[in-house]
């Protein structure tokens, strides 16, 4: 395995950083979703699930770029800790808003500032991700708080994944191709 140039070591951080990160969101949603199904949002269990594919993906795509860096891929998986559906989706929304507001925005001028265009195009990737999933992890909560059972939270529905880059969509041919990374809608994935 090559050696980690001298210019790649913060950017092989940051990866590492957002690789742990995204690897711990695909466990904790994923037991997240099986809350929610339990507690009869059956709608919130899809939406979990369909980000934490996209987590997969990113985690994935990370470790692409760090071992193409020379990195060594590794991290730490931390016990999810599981509450009630509402607790989890504030959780889950918590997560994001950092990762849309502080954690991607910083990597990504990292790598900019390097010129790095394998993890410019991965962190990118993860954060246009992380806005939609911040996004529709706010509309669950305003609905589950207002006991919304007959709205999309309550009934099991399908989400749509880029296996790409993760962007994620709560709607059928939303675009012809993906509005991230150009992957032919065709190719999206149908999380439910």
């Amino acid at each position: 395995m090559p050696a980690i140039a001298a210019e790649n070591t913060k950017t092989v951080e940051n990866l590492l950083a957002a690789y742990e990160g995204e690897s711990n969101a695909t466990a904790k949603y994923s037991a997240f979703a099986a809350r929610a199904d339990a507690d009869g949002w059956h709608g919130a269990a899809s939406l979990f699930r369909a980000a934490a594919r996209a987590e997969q993906i990113h985690a994935a795509n990370h470790a692409r770029v760090i071992v193409q860096l020379g990195g060594e891929v590794k991290g730490t998986l931390h016990e999810v800790e599981i509450k009630g559906t509402l607790e989890n989706l504030k959780a889950a929304l918590a997560g994001e808003q950092y990762e849309v507001n502080t954690m991607y925005p910083g990597f990504l001028a990292e790598a900019t500032e390097r010129k790095n265009t394998a993890a410019i195009r991965t962190f990118h990737g993860a954060l246009e991700a992380e806005k939609t999933h911040a996004r529709l992890y706010g509309e669950a909560i305003a609905l589950v708080e207002a006991g919304k059972k007959e709205a999309w939270v309550a009934t099991q529905r399908d989400f749509f994944v880029c296996p790409i880059c993760g962007y994620t969509s709560e709607t059928p041919d939303e675009h012809d191709r993906c509005p991230v990374c150009n992957c032919p809608w065709k190719r999206f994935e149908i999380i439910r």
